[in-house]
């Protein structure tokens, strides 16, 4: 029986019911899926404005004539109104809203207050953490930056505390005067916590207060002929001078963001400067999705309110244009970071000058994009005319395994779409269960994850699979498929060629017997090679990472009755962990609240395979 088409949406019966009040409204397509998320003071009104039969620009048009209902939730404020926008907007991503894809933590700075000796950290998580943090800084090469600059200045400490615990004579780090030894006793308190405040001091942009302050003692210690003394104030002077000449500063102080927006060909940028205590700590750009056709009102306002609500604004954001709703924003950030936060667009002077820049940053980016777009289009169609494609591919994979030795192996996959890496879309797999060093089954095991997954929906399915290895690896990559009921897919082994060389890669092909060779100029084979040294690059910091985290576990940790305390004293008695892996049970007992038993346990830890 022919199913009847369903009747156009009619939203009389609704909009005459519907509430006056603030709240949030959803428009659902034919299938009840979310297809956009709005906010309004006035929900009747504001739904209201889109049935009026009045002009509409081209992506509301173009929603409307997917629209099978409308959904509502009423609030009491409009800041609740916002902060469920940005939450349903986060959770559902709609096709048809601005959506910032935007999940990773920013790193700061992270001071231990909770300690006699505070260390400078590198930190990235929750902001509630105990402790003081200064940032965030857009990335986590900027925060190594300014920790290796106030190690050199101010010679704090940034070792562990289970490594400070421990120490009986000064590290390295002491040697080559980036640290004053607060573990053996080579600075007091006192001197320490002044160190401490002036690179407090310092992370808040008060250097001219620290430069005083250096002066000052520099001239006291010189005046009581502690010459040695006031020369290490001297070079902490010249230090700081030259740290502060090579820094970009604001006149003005204060903590706060300038966004630039720039729309270039179709590519949306956005680009923010982060200045803290009115010093500048970087820059970062930003690529919103379903930006086509959207007005630069309505990408201003979306960016504003899912980059901000997933992070504590400063205390000013100054943008490159108005923004509609600006005051209701920042009431509700205000609300949630506890103080008041403005809006501002209007500038003058110093203000308006970093916002020039970062509307030329914000432009820059746009163009880049573009050409980038451009160079990644003409790889794909070169590719699709290389493997006799039907049409240019929008997604393709790339996998690696990387070990030492057999020892902590992982593998990555890597994803390119149609904008060049998916880096969203990157996955790493610890390979667990399969014989130390066999790349095949590890090859396997990767690949039956991965794909067991996209089979389930949980994953889209890609064009192109690449394979990092020869004949074999595509042998075991086409036999898993296999299983799986997938081996419609295309793989490609990507095999080095010799002296491991750029341009003399091998191709691998189900259908070919012989490897297939492309010219070392082909955009297809740059392409090639960008997402294999890509998915390589992935599988190695992996691997690094697992195999440090394995190494910095001490073997004593796995004790069972060999605490904390009983394993700082058993490494204080005999001077390191090489000896007490020496030390035999007679030895091992004669230490303080190790017994007998406990002795055996730590020998034969030491001592059995």
């Amino acid at each position: 029986m022919k199913q009847e088409p369903k009747a156009p949406f009619d939203p009389t019966d609704l909009l005459r019911h519907m509430t006056h009040r603030p709240g949030i409204y959803r428009m659902l397509d034919a299938k009840g899926q979310l297809i956009y998320v709005g906010k309004a003071r006035d929900l009747r009104r504001r739904v209201s404005s889109y049935f009026k039969g009045r002009v509409h620009d081209a992506k509301t048009t173009a929603m409307l004539r997917t629209v099978g209902g409308v959904a509502v939730t009423v609030t009491r404020t409009e800041a609740e109104a916002l902060m469920l926008e940005y939450n349903l907007i986060k959770r559902h991503k709609p096709r048809f809203n601005v959506v910032l894809r935007d999940d990773k933590s920013y790193p700061y700075i992270y001071i231990s207050t909770d300690h006699e000796f505070p260390r400078l950290s590198f930190y990235r998580g929750s902001t509630r953490k105990k402790g003081r943090l200064f940032g965030p800084y857009p990335s986590a090469g900027s925060v190594r930056e300014t920790l290796n600059q106030l190690q050199k200045v101010f010679r704090v400490r940034q070792c562990e505390d289970s490594y400070f615990a421990n120490r009986s004579r000064p590290c390295l780090q002491h040697q080559i005067e980036r640290c004053t030894a607060p573990c053996v006793g080579l600075i007091t308190k006192e001197e320490y916590r002044r160190d401490i405040d002036h690179a407090v001091l310092f992370l808040k942009g008060d250097s001219d207060t620290v430069t005083e302050r250096l002066v000052e003692r520099m001239e006291h210690a010189a005046g009581g002929l502690r010459y040695e003394r006031a020369a290490q104030y001297r070079d902490q002077l010249s230090q700081l001078k030259r740290i502060q000449s090579s820094q970009l500063m604001s006149r003005t102080k204060g903590d706060f963001d300038v966004i630039g927006l720039a729309a270039e060909g179709g590519v949306c940028c956005v680009a923010v400067m982060f200045f803290r205590g009115g010093r500048s700590l970087g820059s970062r750009t930003y690529f919103p999705s379903h930006t086509r056709n959207a007005a630069e009102d309505e990408i201003i306002r979306a960016f504003l309110l899912q980059y901000y609500g997933a992070r504590e604004a400063p205390k000013e954001i100054l943008v490159s244009r108005s923004v509609p709703e600006a005051d209701a924003i920042a009431a509700m950030l205000g609300e949630r970071a506890g103080r008041r936060v403005m809006i501002k667009w209007r500038l003058r002077g110093d203000r308006a000058r970093w916002v020039e820049i970062a509307l030329t940053n914000a432009r820059h980016g746009a163009e880049l994009k573009n050409r980038s777009t451009a160079t990644v289009a003409s790889q794909l169609a070169a590719l699709a005319e290389l493997l006799d494609l039907d049409t240019a591919p929008s997604r393709l994979e790339c996998f690696d395994i990387s070990h030492t030795g057999g020892e902590s192996t992982v593998a990555s996959c890597v994803v390119f779409g149609v904008e060049g890496p998916l880096k969203a879309d990157y996955r790493r797999f610890n390979i667990q269960h399969v014989p130390a060093g066999d790349d095949y089954a590890a090859l396997r095991q990767v690949l039956s994850r991965r794909y067991s997954r996209v089979k389930a929906g949980e994953a889209p399915m890609p064009d192109v699979v690449f394979i990092d290895g020869g004949r074999g690896q595509l042998s075991q990559a086409l036999s898993v498929l296999q299983e799986l009921q997938m081996d419609q897919l295309r793989v490609i082994g990507i095999a080095k060629g010799e002296g491991r060389k750029p341009g003399r890669e091998r191709l691998y092909l189900p259908e070919r017997n012989a490897a297939l060779r492309v010219k070392a100029d082909s955009p297809a084979l740059h392409l090639i090679q960008q997402i294999r040294d890509e998915a390589h690059r992935f599988a190695i910091a992996g691997h690094r990472a697992q195999r440090q985290k394995r190494r910095n576990i001490s073997p004593l940790e796995h004790i069972a009755g060999l605490g904390p305390k009983r394993r700082r004293d058993l490494l204080r008695q005999f001077g390191g962990l090489q000896a007490v892996a020496r030390a035999g049970i007679d030895d091992l007992a004669r230490v303080k609240g190790i017994s007998r038993r406990l002795a055996t346990s730590i020998y034969e830890r030491f001592h059995t395979e």
